[in-house]
Order: structure tokens, then sequence, then C-alpha cells
């Protein structure tokens, strides 16, 4: 059996299980891409299959692509790590700490002891929470009516509280305010500056924010897993003009651009004579940023989008520019000091700085976290690193 059919069995067996109505896998070295398969459907009980060039909404992996479209302007003195980002955008001057609710129910709210910095914003330490994994500020998005950060509206950013002084804890946040500093220094779009300086560079012509309609003929229908273990298929979701582009989770892309872009954090910052961040941006990306803290875990207060969240439970974690650090090495798996992220739909990636190493797994389900999906990944990447070692 070559390596290639052993990962192809990995990714298939996913699928006859019910794990995944479909899925997509892509691995490359420092000497190419060593693995690219799909396996099942894009969409629960439709006959398109799943290929290599599916179009995924990747969410939170949108993340690590602001996170380098900031640090070009970091690069340029535009933008900087550790002054208040207030002088760039001063609608955060406004954003108060919430620190609980009194018996009659009035929120708490007080001024920041600290700023809210660039650096702070890319490490999650700078007080902000998302409401699926926090239940306070949870309660008061629902109770004040806050939309939902996924609908891409202003007034999300606008009018939700820190629930931390910056610089206190980890907690993991959006980077939409990231992208809004990005646009305010660019003078454009956060998604014309990402096509100008990073997808079209590296010719990922299937990454951005809004599905043309070639790319939407590949997109990969979104699921949900029920109680049972089955999966049901969910509407498609509304094309509704969005305020600003989300830069903590509002791309497509198919898992071969994802990987082309890893490749280039990978080789230092350049691929294919195209060069994107400097070396030693992207060495700082790769070090510890939250000295002491740590990631912690993630417990879920919207179990419709996501399970609790602790990736690689008893290994320290730590977060660097744009990726989660794991500390020590996984048995059969990633070596210490691999970065990785994901996106809410379970799409995950790692960059194994070590071996040298980097992959995504891509599917479409609902809650995050799915142990099913879970198993999937972990199942691929010890076989990919079994393919490797033979």
């Amino acid at each position: 059996m070559t390596p290639a059919s052993g990962l192809d069995r990995v990714l298939r067996q996913a699928v006859d299980a019910g794990a995944v109505a479909g899925v997509v896998a892509a691995a490359a070295t420092d000497a190419g891409v060593v693995y690219a398969g799909a396996q099942g459907a894009r969409s629960l009980g439709q006959d398109q299959a799943m290929t290599t060039d599916t179009v995924f909404l990747i969410a939170s992996m949108t993340k690590t692509v602001t996170t380098v479209a900031a640090l070009q302007q970091v690069e340029r003195r535009r933008l900087h790590l550790d002054e208040p980002l207030v002088d760039v955008v001063p609608e955060l001057a406004a954003v108060p700490v919430l620190e609980g609710f009194g018996g009659d129910g009035t929120p708490r709210l007080r001024p920041p002891a600290r700023p809210i910095t660039l650096r702070r914003l890319l490490t999650h330490t700078a007080g902000f929470a998302y409401d699926r994994w926090n239940a306070t500020i949870r309660r008061y998005a629902t109770e004040r009516g806050i939309p939902d950060v996924s609908e891409g509206r202003l007034e999300t950013l606008w009018r939700t509280p820190l629930v931390s002084d910056p610089g206190e804890r980890w907690e993991y946040s959006s980077l939409d305010w990231v992208g809004i500093a990005v646009e305010r220094v660019c003078g454009e779009r956060l998604s014309a500056c990402i096509r100008r300086e990073i997808t079209e560079p590296l010719g990922m012509t299937s990454t951005g924010f809004e599905l043309t309609a070639e790319m939407r003929s590949r997109i990969a229908g979104r699921h949900r897993r029920l109680a049972g273990g089955d999966l049901e298929t969910l509407p498609e979701r509304p094309a509704g003009a969005r305020e600003f582009d989300r830069g903590g989770g509002g791309l497509y892309s198919t898992a071969g651009d994802y990987l082309t872009f890893l490749r280039m954090l990978m080789n230092g910052g350049t691929i294919d004579g195209v060069r994107i961040l400097r070396a030693e941006t992207v060495a700082e990306m790769e070090r510890n940023q939250i000295g002491d803290l740590a990631v912690t875990r993630m417990v879920s207060a919207r179990p419709d989008l996501t399970r609790d969240v602790e990736m690689f439970p008893g290994i320290p974690k730590k977060w660097g520019l744009g990726h989660m650090i794991t500390m020590e090495a996984v048995p059969s798996r990633r070596s210490a000091g691999s970065l990785t992220w994901a996106g809410l739909n379970n799409t995950y990636y790692w960059l194994d700085r070590a071996r040298r190493l980097a992959a995504v797994v891509c599917t479409q389900v609902l809650p995050f976290a799915d142990p099913q999906v879970l198993k999937l990944v972990a199942a691929f990447e010890t076989a990919l690193y079994g393919s490797l070692a033979g």
C-alpha cells in the first residue's frame, strides 16, 4: 500500500462511519505537496463528490491570514505591536470592562486599567471574549440585542465590552478589531488589502471574503451533528451585505490555497520567489507571546455552535502571533513547538516547525470540536507521520 492510499483510507473510513459527509486533507514538506486527497460528498444526500478544490468557510483560520496582514503593516511601521491601538482606531477608547451584573441585573462597567494594543489583540489577551465560550458576555449580548459576530455588523464591535483588563489573562476572542486597524492604515477594505498583499501574490485564487459564482459552484455544504450522532444538512448561509470584512472569521478558502499560505510561513515568509513577510517577523509569530499566561479550556456557552474546547489535554499550550503553540510533542503526531488553529466548522491546520511539515484538514460540521471529526484529524495526522517515517 502506498502512503497516499493509506491516507485515502483514513478519510474514507470517516465518511463510511458517518463522521463527515466529506473531507479534504492536504500536507506539504519543504519538498512540496506530499498529499492531497478528498473523500465523500460535498453535501449530505447530494451527488457532487468532494474534490480537492472544494471551497470551505474556514472561519477562525481567517485569523492567521489577518495576523499576517497586520504584521505586514507593522513591518511598514504603519502599525505597532505595543502602542495603544486607540491612536489608529479611536472607537476602542469607548470600550469598557464588564465586571458582572448587579442584583437588579444592571451590568457593572468601568474603564480598562491598561490600553488595548495590537499584540494583545493578536494573542487573545486584550480582554475581549466570544459569547460562544463566555457566559457573561453571552448574557450581556442577549439582553441587549447585540447582533451575533457572524453577521458582520459594526454595531457588534462598538457595543461589546471587555471581560477583563488588557494583559490580565488569555481568553479566546475575535480579531475583527485587528481587521479594522488594517483597514484604517491601508485606506481600503480588509478584503482588498489581503487580496493585493497575500492571496494574489501567493496564487490563492479560491480564497476571499466573497464567494464568486465559480467558487460557489465548488462550495461544501454545512452540517450539524444531531444528538444521536447522525448529520443533518444546514441551509446555505445568506449572502446579505456585511458592513465590514471580518478579520476574525470571514474567509472562504480551499485546503490547497491554505496549504500554500502555510508553506509560505514554513519557509520563513517566502515561497516561489514571492516574499510576504520578513523571516524575523515569521520567527516572532512562532514564539510564546503570552509569557506565564496559558491557553485555557474554552467552556461552551453556545452548545449549538461549539462543544467545550481543549486541544491536547495535559499538554501545556501558549500563543504566538496567529497560532496556538503546543509546547510538548504529541506522541506519534506533531513535534513540540508546533503551531496550530482551527475554524468553527471543524477545519484544522498545523505547522510542525521541527519536522518541516504543514497540513490542513477541512470538513463543514457543527458544533465545533466535534469528537468524531477530532478523531478523524488525529487518525490522519498519525497516518501522515507514519507515512513520512516509512
